[in-house]
């Protein structure tokens, strides 16, 4: 039976050669594409994993090799190289860019949450985390990172950017600045001496942009109330949907930060295979 998360061939295709290669042993009894096909389902449909159709392979066996390629750092690297696909296809600069956008999301906890991921973000009234997207004008993420609720967005945003240190410190000087576009949420004044702190030169490499807001007075001027899409900003506010389309995302399900982070990883690259499929 197939189902709608399951790999097309074109896909499998394109994501085949990035999987790790099997060691010589004997011949595994499900197919990687198979697996995959079960760690797919699970993303979009936020089954739990015993529940997987009796279909595809045992479930132990799909969350098996989930749990070493997301502790290895193999979905992380399979979304760079897709992402890396992708821009090359829309006829930009595979790896650099001159704008990133950055954004928070708040997402419920459920009972599964462990005191890890547990925190209260009064701003949006909300117990649980914030997925954190660094996205460039695809909407298709740069960098990631999952933090409690309670830590604020200046804080995740120099977390963020420090675990992601060395994609700034090897940006090639004749491209222009990067362009951080943030929300009122952002603090540049506060955030450009805790980058510095952590990469003196940093400042030279990016430039913070914080996103235009309507007043309410501008709104009434124009005759137009309720919500304004802000220009640029738009596309990190689809990305964060677009991770919405995975019930596993909808809230949090996991005990982890970084098994909610990989399943973040999943998502776009289930996205990115679409993609590229198509253009194919």
């Amino acid at each position: 039976m197939g189902y709608s998360s399951n790999l097309s061939d074109q896909e499998w295709e394109i994501i085949e050669p990035l999987l790790p290669k099997k060691k010589k042993t004997r011949p595994p009894t499900w197919t990687k594409r198979q697996i995959l096909d079960g760690v797919f389902y699970q993303l979009k449909n936020g089954c739990n994993w015993a529940d997987l159709p009796k279909d595809l392979p045992p479930y132990s066996t799909v969350y098996w090799h989930y749990k070493q390629w997301r502790a290895s750092g193999v979905l992380r690297e399979i979304m760079t190289t897709l992402h890396e696909q992708v821009r090359g296809q829309a006829e930009k600069k595979p790896k650099w860019t001159t704008l990133i956008i950055v954004d928070s999301q708040a997402t419920k906890n459920t009972c599964n949450a462990s005191v890890e991921s547990k925190g209260f973000c009064s701003y949006k009234a909300t117990n649980g985390i914030k997925k954190n997207l660094g996205v460039d004008s695809l909407g298709l993420p740069f960098f990631t990172l999952c933090t409690k609720a309670s830590l604020s967005d200046d804080k995740a945003l120099i977390e963020m950017f420090a675990q992601n240190i060395d994609y700034f410190k090897s940006k090639p000087v004749n491209i222009p600045k990067i362009t951080v576009m943030v929300d009122h949420g952002y603090h540049p004044d506060k955030l450009i001496p805790a980058l510095e702190a952590i990469y003196p030169q940093i400042m030279t490499k990016i430039r913070f942009k914080v996103a235009p807001k309507m007043s309410k007075q501008e709104k009434q001027a124009l005759g137009i109330s309720g919500f304004v899409v802000i220009p640029m900003r738009w596309i990190v506010e689809r990305s964060n949907a677009w991770m919405e389309r995975c019930k596993s995302l909808v809230k949090n399900f996991d005990r982890t930060l970084d098994n909610t982070n990989a399943r973040i990883h999943l998502c776009f690259i289930r996205l990115m295979l679409k993609r590229l499929a198509k253009a194919s």
